[in-house]
């Protein structure tokens, strides 16, 4: 029997590289079940931005087609992701004071909305508005104030800012393929949600989700987003530099990369040599995979420096005490976790999805952490009833009422 549409939530990770759909159902207990995935080679991408809309439908047609036979449904609507070097993220503050003494939802509202009060260019729009805290009356490190009694409310938030014609792009991509985008994600927001646990977000982590296009990076202390950035090098830049020394075509230097590659020359054995196909009708050659690792390494340690220089510009290179996760397709390099320790001197692991269930050993890898970190956030969103493009998760009538409680 096929499950109806409102019981399935779908995650659509448009990458650089792969375009992943999948598809879960929320459990009555709250627990999210991995039904299917469908993935296909992303053509129509360049650094995490849509640059060819035919392709890229294409690419999203195939993907949800092979979700839609694994788990033998129809897909209406999705959630997708949404990355690239024109994502700014940046921190905010807003007061007001509080009408009844006692704080009410409307007064929440009120003060988001004053925090949301920034000069942004006029090309971009606000993706996400985060809560970082709450403050009443000086009474700092409230997460919840509704009920609370007090006479000034203040807030900051961690604001998104995204280009108006890239997230357009993606929209109408999702719907030139007879489907409705739900909402549009921060992919690095939504890679947190699989990968990381609540002491590391407590204590302070910053993630590293190292894709095709784009590197992401979102730091958390506290429980809070308080920086979010991405850098215009990953995986491809590896595979392209290996296809340049090689001199052999980009689809086989992929190969080679994702075979025998490594990000420390010395984890290599001297002796051990890779075929390497060549250009035309000449014969393969052979290679040590230490001469590999050589090309490799670099690219990756000039991309951790990136990334550090990054954590110091910002100021949160000290707050991260519980260290570095890395996730996304090209942090499964042998040896980047241990280069990635070398240079910022902190804990480093893996990260794959967790608190998922259904098909963990094709979803666990960090490969799919954006795509069912989609799902998570759908499904929270869900569960609090409704959701919205621009990111409000009330419903039309309750935002109706507190329009009219406010203006009339």
């Amino acid at each position: 029997m096929r499950k109806k549409e409102r019981e399935l939530i779908v995650g659509l990770d448009i990458g650089t590289t792969k375009i992943a759909a999948i598809v879960g159902a929320l459990q009555p207990n709250g627990d999210l079940e991995i039904l299917g995935i469908g993935t296909h080679p992303s053509k129509g991408l360049k650094k995490g931005v849509v640059v060819n809309i035919e392709s890229t439908v294409k690419s999203i047609q195939r993907a949800v087609e092979e979700a839609e036979i694994m788990a033998d449904c129809e897909i209406g609507s999705v959630s997708a992701g949404i990355a690239g070097s024109h994502i700014h993220g940046m921190n905010s503050h807003g007061i007001i004071a509080i009408r009844t003494r006692e704080v009410t939802a409307i007064d929440v509202d009120r003060v988001v909305d004053a925090a949301k009060a920034i000069a942004i260019p006029s090309d971009h729009k606000i993706l996400h508005t985060l809560p970082q805290e709450f403050i009443i009356d000086n009474q700092e490190g409230i997460l919840e104030p509704m009920g609370m009694s007090g006479v000034r409310l203040e807030a900051k938030v961690h604001i998104v800012t995204g280009s108006i014609s890239a997230a357009q792009n993606i929209v109408k991509c999702v719907r030139l393929c007879g489907l409705e985008a739900e909402d549009v994600v921060l992919e690095q927001l939504a890679s947190s949600y699989a990968v990381l646990s609540e002491d590391e977000k407590e204590l302070g982590v910053c993630m590293i989700d190292i894709g095709g296009g784009t590197t992401d990076i979102a730091v958390f202390t506290e429980a809070a987003i308080r920086h979010t950035a991405v850098i215009p090098v990953a995986g491809d830049q590896v595979t392209n530099d290996i296809a340049v020394f090689l001199r052999t075509p980009t689809h086989h230097a992929e190969q080679i990369k994702v075979k025998y590659a490594c990000a420390i020359s010395e984890m290599v054995d001297p002796h051990e040599e890779v075929a390497v196909p060549s250009i035309g009708d000449r014969p393969e050659r052979r290679l040590a995979r230490q001469g590999l690792a050589e090309v490799v390494g670099p690219r990756y340690e000039e991309l951790f420096t990136l990334v550090q220089a990054e954590l110091r510009r910002s100021g949160f290179e000290d707050v991260i005490n519980a260290g570095i996760v890395l996730t996304g397709g090209s942090s499964k390099m042998e040896g980047a976790v241990e280069l990635a320790e070398e240079i910022f001197h902190k804990p480093v692991r893996l990260g794959a999805p967790q608190n998922v269930q259904g098909m963990i050993d094709i979803v666990k890898t960090p490969v799919h952490a954006t795509g069912v970190g989609l799902l998570i956030h759908a499904a929270k969103n869900r569960q609090q009833g409704g959701l919205f493009m621009d990111g409000s998760k009330t419903s039309v009538w309750e935002r109706m009422r507190r329009w009219f409680s406010k203006n009339l």
